[in-house]
């Protein structure tokens, strides 16, 4: 009987957030090094790719989920199934980093675990003077309060893109690239 651990070869990575916040552009940005600014709205979309990681090939799922909160039971299945998760908000849209504290209880009530690998996402930092959510505020509440990672994003500028996959992946126990 062998004793040795399975490599965890496949993980699956959700995008949740309100609409417009840029889930989609980050996800281009990340595997496409793309940016369409024309906002496009998602129902939902899976997108696949296998990556090269410490010598083992893993694939990594990554789901785009609807900005529209119409589809409850689309998101609790995308809860359910996922690995991590990036909850994303506009640093221009106060409203929207509201929806990521709703989206944060419904993870820890579906999964059942008080801390689900999470790393929120706060994009278009490019805006500046438009600022509604303080850099501040969300680092102090994501980093100390829900002891999760807090990133700030620019899909449009590329800034930081890749660190926020980097640290979902690390968060989904898989090497690091």
């Amino acid at each position: 009987m062998s004793l040795a651990v399975k490599e965890k070869n496949h993980v699956r990575l959700v995008f949740l957030g309100a609409a417009g916040v840029g889930k989609t552009a980050l996800i281009h940005r990340f595997l496409m090094d793309t940016f369409e600014p024309k906002h496009r709205r998602t129902v939902e979309e899976l997108h696949s790719k296998e990556y090269e990681v410490s010598g083992a090939t893993v694939k990594v799922e990554i789901l785009d989920t609807s900005g529209s909160y119409s589809f409850p039971a689309m998101r609790k299945l995308s809860i359910q199934n996922s690995d991590a998760f990036a909850l994303v908000y506009a640093v221009d849209d106060a409203e929207s980093f509201e929806s990521v504290k709703s989206l944060r209880e419904e993870i820890l009530e579906v999964k059942e675990d008080k801390f689900p690998p999470i790393v929120v996402v706060g994009n278009k930092a490019e805006i500046g003077g438009e600022r509604q959510v303080p850099a501040e505020d969300a680092l102090s509440l994501v980093e100390l309060d829900w002891n999760s990672r807090f990133v700030e994003t620019s899909a449009k500028d590329n800034e930081n893109v890749l660190e926020v996959f980097r640290e979902l992946l690390q968060q989904a126990k898989l090497p690091r690239r």
